[in-house]
């Protein structure tokens, strides 16, 4: 069964679902571009791996290793009858909870030349750990920005409501999602495709080099499909509000298509 929503579906964008709809995302994405592109181009699916600590304020980038280490030491003929006393705890502790590392494993896309293995076009699919404050929106905009400054094309999909959006110069567009595509010879100009929740997400042009014909990417058919074949259409509960939850605007809408649609 399809989802009721004409667009994305804003309960895939909770957490816990996000990191399997990326994974479905990016995979359903080079599905759909491997027959267009064949022969000249491959397309590769890359992982990168964040590691982070769960903390109260935020989830941050884990870079650090142990100040102190204790180690066991080889057991000896003294060990076993030493004399030294050892004075009982004269305080009773108490339980606390310690930042657990957590790996973070996102994948994203490239377009490469089947002959030399460069990278044409490069495919970014934003997770939370992109967006939010911090050091992961950091490691990504470093990323981004060697990009832009390279002879690779970048296309990076945003289909996430929650947190900023990635930086652009002199554009003060606010919308719920966003695809921007740019392309290395235009640079610094790029295009901007925008919607918001209550509409269906764009169709686009994949840059690769100038002179080939430019694959298409329905988005709007990969996200049905991904809800389709995930299974989501039981698995997501519509009585609750989604994280991140609507804006009243859409709250008043969603509201109405939910009590029509099921």
């Amino acid at each position: 069964m399809p989802s009721i929503f004409p667009g994305m579906d804003p309960y895939l964008e909770h957490p816990d679902l996000w990191p399997e709809v990326h994974h479905w995302l990016i995979s359903l994405i080079a599905e759909c571009l491997i027959p267009q592109v064949r022969p000249k181009y491959k397309v590769a699916i890359e992982k990168r791996i964040y590691q982070v600590n769960k903390t109260n304020e935020d989830n941050v980038l884990l870079v650090r290793i142990p100040d102190v280490t204790v180690k066991r030491q080889p057991n000896t003929e003294d060990s076993s009858s030493s004399n030294v006393a050892v004075a009982p705890p004269t305080t009773k502790p108490v339980t606390v909870m310690v930042p657990m590392p957590e790996e973070i494993k996102q994948g994203y896309l490239e377009v490469r030349d089947m002959n030399t293995g460069a990278v044409v076009t490069a495919i970014e699919v934003l997770s939370p750990v992109n967006k939010r404050s911090g050091e992961g929106r950091e490691t990504y905009l470093k990323k981004r920005q060697r990009v832009l400054g390279s002879l690779t094309n970048l296309v990076e999909i945003d289909l996430l409501r929650g947190w900023k959006p990635m930086p652009l110069l002199y554009n003060t567009i606010e919308s719920d999602y966003r695809v921007l595509v740019s392309r290395e010879e235009r640079r610094p100009r790029a295009e901007l495709y925008t919607c918001n929740l209550p509409e269906q997400l764009p169709t686009f042009s994949l840059p690769l080099r100038p002179e080939d014909s430019e694959p298409i990417v329905d988005l709007q058919a990969i996200i049905n499909s991904v809800y389709e074949r995930g299974g989501y259409d039981y698995q997501l509960d519509y009585d609750q509000e989604p994280v991140p939850a609507f804006s009243d605007k859409n709250r008043i809408w969603a509201q109405e298509l939910l009590k029509t649609g099921i």
